[in-house]
Parts: structure tokens; sequence; C-alpha cells
């Protein structure tokens, strides 16, 4: 192994490792707030509102959500905990397609392999560019509204290719099936470029 290839390979490992201990530390918040919720302790007590005030921006949104689906809200960190482990999947892939793509290209470019360099850059977006329309699905499940951050930079980055689909394509019922044309349409283009730029 190289190098270059062990710093990449550390990066990704401090990356993903990271993203794990995060999850890690939303799932025992939420065990804990779940465990003080059913010991019908005091809700004024010092432990109960510190563990509410550190959960409170993780569960309410969720609560909102499952509220306006007709879902009981009692669930509500239950459900943080699987869309926790959700996102936290969905962002190391991100962060490990990020990280390979830049590996990959940059090699590329050392070893003075311009056709290579130009397949690897172009799978790579493709890779990120489908996870971002994963990402913004699963916010939009979660009801997330466009006066969110992450959910604008993601409808604004997703509706270029998004909404001529949904144009074309009929809706299925009430689903929008865009996502999923996109997502065949992406993985057309990444075995085509797999198949040509990158081939040997």
């Amino acid at each position: 192994m190289t190098k270059l290839e062990q710093t990449f390979a550390q990066l990704a490992w401090l990356v993903t490792t990271g993203i794990s201990a995060l999850i890690i530390i939303i799932i025992v918040l939420m065990l804990l707030r779940l465990a003080l919720n059913y010991a019908d302790l005091n809700p004024f007590s010092r432990p109960v509102l510190l563990v509410r005030q550190w959960t409170d921006p993780f569960v309410n949104p969720v609560r909102r959500a499952l509220v306006g689906f007709g879902f009981n809200a009692n669930f509500a960190p239950l459900v943080t905990i699987l869309i926790a482990i959700l996102l936290g999947w969905l962002t190391q892939q991100l962060a490990v397609s990020v990280i390979s793509t830049t590996y990959s290209v940059i090699a590329s470019a050392l070893k003075r392999r311009p056709v290579l360099l130009v397949g690897y850059l172009l799978d790579g977006l493709l890779g990120i560019y489908l996870l971002l329309i994963f990402a913004r699905i699963i916010f939009s499940w979660g009801q997330v509204s466009y006066a969110n951050r992450i959910m604008r930079f993601l409808i604004r980055t997703t509706e270029p290719l998004l909404g001529p689909l949904r144009r074309i394509v009929p809706p299925l019922g009430s689903m929008d099936i865009s996502p999923l044309v996109a997502y065949f349409i992406i993985k057309l283009f990444q075995v085509a470029i797999e198949g040509t730029l990158l081939r040997g």
C-alpha cells in the first residue's frame, strides 16, 4: 500500500468512525430519554431536563412528522434512532464516496492517466449526486421544511434533474417516481463510464 493510499484509508477510517460514534451517542441519549420517561421521575428534575434539552432538537421534528402522518408521538425517540442510523449510513457513504473519488483522481493524475482521471471524476460525481437524491427522499419523508438549510441545498442540487423528469414521467398515483427514474439513469451512465473510461 502506497503512502497516498494509507493517508486516504486513514482519513476514511477517521470519518466513518466519527460518524459511527455520533450515531451511538444519539442512540444512547434516546434510550436514556425513554428510560427516564418510563421511570416516572419528576419531569422538572435536573437529569430529566438535561436529557430533554439534549434530545429535543432531534425528537421534536420527528414527533411533528409522526403526528402529521397520524402515528403515536410516543414512538418519536425510537423513530429518531432509526433515522439517525439511516442518515449516519448515508453520511458515511457520501464521505467515503468523496474521499474515494478524490484519491482516484489524484492517483490517476500522478500516474498521468487523463482518461482514468476523467472516468473516476465523472463516476464519483454521479455516485455523490445519487446519494444526494437519496438524502432528499429521506428528508422529504421526515417532512423537513424548506426553511432547513440542508433541505434547501438538497432541493437546489437535485431539482435540475428531478424537475424535468417529474414533468416527463407521470406520478404513480400520489407517488412521485422521478427519483427512481433518476436512479436508473445515473446507474446507466455509471455502467457506461466504468465500461469505457475505467476499463482496464
